[in-house]
């Protein structure tokens, strides 16, 4: 339901309802990036299905689609390295053995290189004129970055999370978020992984004992609460 009165919005989400005013809430899109999402990309060369991640555009496109109608701030992430790979720590390039590693030439490109194709973000969730966009070395989006200083300065005490993959770079950031005191919410068909058990596991962890990371719920249940 919403409240004309104090302008807050109650979504019904889970383990409990999560009420929210537009004036202070941020949508926060994670890494919905070619290189993970289109073929051709690093999503790829490490073996998985990108087909799974890709389904979640339209539904992403819809949430970023309210969140500009009501007025919310938004936050788009893309994991992303200087061209030199300093700030790509061989702990993380070196991990696994994927076809292309951070940095090799892809069919986009340099892969996960500021600047490239793959690192833009698909078409259908362009950022628009005005929208904060992170950069981020790191799997976390506080991690280097200027995304805590941008909040603070519009005031945000809550977060709406969209994007991928569900049980790393979403988790993780909305774990920072959490330490750092901001009230979250998960949209979860707003979010994908390459391995679907391991989204449902995420989501369980996230609202668990009484959501110790955080809230989550359906696209539908934000539509309906504001209907």
């Amino acid at each position: 339901m919403s409240s004309t009165a104090n302008k807050t919005t109650t979504v019904l989400a889970q383990p409990s309802p999560f009420t929210f005013d537009a004036v202070h809430t941020a949508l926060v899109v994670i890494d919905m990036q070619r290189d993970f999402i289109e073929p051709g990309g690093f999503g790829e060369a490490l073996g998985n299905d990108v087909s799974l991640l890709a389904g979640i555009v339209p539904d992403v496109a819809r949430l970023l689609s309210f969140a500009r109608e009501h007025g919310w701030h938004v936050v788009h992430t893309r994991e992303s390295h200087a061209p030199d790979l300093s700030d790509c720590p061989p702990a993380k390039r070196l991990r696994g053995k994927p076809n292309a590693r951070i940095g090799d030439v892809g069919p986009m490109g340099r892969i996960l290189v500021r600047g490239e194709p793959g690192n833009a973000i698909v078409d259908d969730l362009a950022p628009m004129a005005g929208e904060i966009v992170i950069d981020k070395p790191g799997k976390g989006a506080f991690y280097a970055t200027r995304l805590g200083e941008e909040l603070a300065m519009r005031s945000i005490t809550h977060l709406v999370f969209a994007g991928v993959t569900t049980e790393v770079c979403v988790q993780t950031t909305m774990r920072e978020a959490n330490d750092r005191g901001y009230e979250c919410l998960l949209i979860e068909d707003a979010t994908a992984s390459y391995i679907p058990a391991f989204k449902a596991a995420t989501i369980d962890m996230i609202r668990s004992q009484g959501g110790i990371v955080g809230w989550t719920a359906t696209l539908a249940d934000l539509l309906e609460a504001d209907a």
